[in-house]
């Protein structure tokens, strides 16, 4: 894991050093794909799958993480570097892709908790139909299991700050439940 984190660091560095350079977005591109995959599929199971991921998910993310609100130790140098229109710009190049699909499994009891959850909670009503999402609710569908896991921990632990309502949504939900969940949702 330290590995990915230094290079995305010295990345992170090499994309602010360079950013006069770097006007095209496919090679402001190149530092993310450094993490998230060339191909969509994530070099490690805690780093989500941004390509095909909702463009108004994507921009506010990038946006708490410059601010703040959102933190992450790799995440957070990467954002600071970028302009609002180089936020928007590689949240529509990765909006723009395919989403991987993955090939993860869950099991009947998985699946059986997360139908339950999204009957009580209603996670569908902001995640839309199939889990795809929509516009700054993102897509969960397929996206990888470990980050979901870890999302949804943060979400319930308060550590990730910048969606109250999610907090809200899975605070009452033991940590096996939203483990069941994380799984299910990355069958999708």
């Amino acid at each position: 894991m330290r590995i990915w984190i230094f290079g995305a660091l010295f990345l992170a560095g090499g994309l602010v050093a360079g950013q006069s350079r770097a006007d095209d977005v496919a090679e402001q591109a190149a530092t993310c794909q450094a993490c998230h995959g060339e191909d969509g599929h994530p070099t490690a199971p805690e780093i989500p799958v941004i390509f095909g991921q909702q463009e108004g998910y994507l921009y506010i993310e990038l946006r708490d993480y410059k601010s703040g609100v959102r933190k992450s130790e790799v995440m957070g140098p990467v954002a600071n570097g970028l302009s609002r229109d180089q936020m928007k710009a590689l949240a529509a190049y990765f909006a723009g892709k395919t989403w991987p699909r993955l090939q993860q499994t869950a099991t009947p009891e998985q699946s059986a908790i997360a139908t339950r959850a999204n009957g009580s909670a209603g996670c569908t009503a902001c995640h839309m139909e199939g889990y795809l999402g929509a516009s700054t609710a993102p897509r969960l569908a397929g996206q990888q299991q470990a980050y979901l896991g870890q999302t949804l921990h943060n979400f319930k632990t308060k550590e990730r700050a910048n969606n109250p309502g999610m907090s809200s949504i899975v605070e009452t939900y033991p940590d096996e439940d939203l483990q069941a969940i994380a799984a299910y949702l990355g069958t999708l």
